[in-house]
C-alpha cells in the first residue's frame, strides 16, 4: 500500500468515526465515551501524515507509534461503546476491523523501520 493509500485509508477512518460519534444516543455516558472514540479515530490520519514528513528514521518510528497507540485506543473505545450497549456488533465490527488493520500495518511499519535501522 502506497502513503497516499494509506493516508486515504486513514482519513476513511476519521470520517466513519465523525459520523459515527454523531448517531450515539445523548446521554453523559455516550457522550464521553464517544469523545474518546472521535479524538483517537481523527488522530490516527493526522499523526501518520506527520510521521509522513518525519525528519529522521528515529522521528517517524517515534510518530507512527503515536498512529499505533491512537490506533489502539480507537479499537478500545469501540469495544467498550458496543460492550455497554451503545452500538451494535453489527454496526462496530466493520470498524474494528478496519482499525485493527490500520493498527497492524503500522506495527509492521515500525518494525521494518527498525529493522532498516540497525
Amino acid at each position: 500500500m502506497t502513503e497516499e493509500e494509506f493516508k486515504r485509508r486513514t482519513k476513511r477512518l476519521a470520517t466513519s468515526a465523525i459520523h459515527l460519534s454523531e448517531a450515539l444516543p445523548h446521554c453523559d455516558a455516550a457522550r464521553i465515551m464517544g469523545r474518546q472514540f472521535l479524538r483517537c479515530a481523527t488522530s490516527v490520519g493526522a499523526n501518520y501524515r506527520a510521521a509522513c514528513r518525519g525528519k529522521s528514521v528515529p522521528d517517524v518510528i517515534a510518530k507512527l507509534a503515536i498512529v499505533e497507540e491512537e490506533a489502539d485506543e480507537t479499537v478500545y473505545w469501540m469495544e467498550l461503546l458496543t460492550e455497554s450497549g451503545y452500538l451494535s456488533k453489527q454496526i462496530s465490527d466493520p470498524f474494528v476491523r478496519e482499525a485493527n488493520e490500520i493498527l497492524a500495518m503500522t506495527v509492521a511499519s515500525i518494525k521494518t523501520l527498525r529493522n532498516r535501522k540497525q
